[in-house]
């Protein structure tokens, strides 16, 4: 299973669903990505995945596409 660096599953990101994914079957990885803020922003802080930073939750991952709410309890934050 493929994991984006936003977190999701790759096959269940509603853009790989639908055959749109800007990075084809390969999912989304840090690189600069105008489709995607998680993945440029781990890009330019050097992570794998967005909740590997220091920062995370932050007001990127507030935008989605996972729950804010999510992404706090996963940080520890939400208990």
């Amino acid at each position: 299973m493929k994991i984006g660096v936003c977190g999701i599953a790759c096959e269940k990101c509603p853009l790989m669903v639908k055959g749109k994914c800007p990075n084809g079957a390969k999912g989304c990885t840090p690189k600069e990505n105008k489709f995607c803020a998680i993945a440029t922003c781990a890009f330019k802080k050097s992570v794998r995945l967005c909740f590997e930073c220091v920062e995370f939750p932050c007001e990127t991952t507030r935008k989605g596409p996972i729950s804010y709410d999510y992404c706090k309890f996963i940080a520890g934050e939400g208990f």
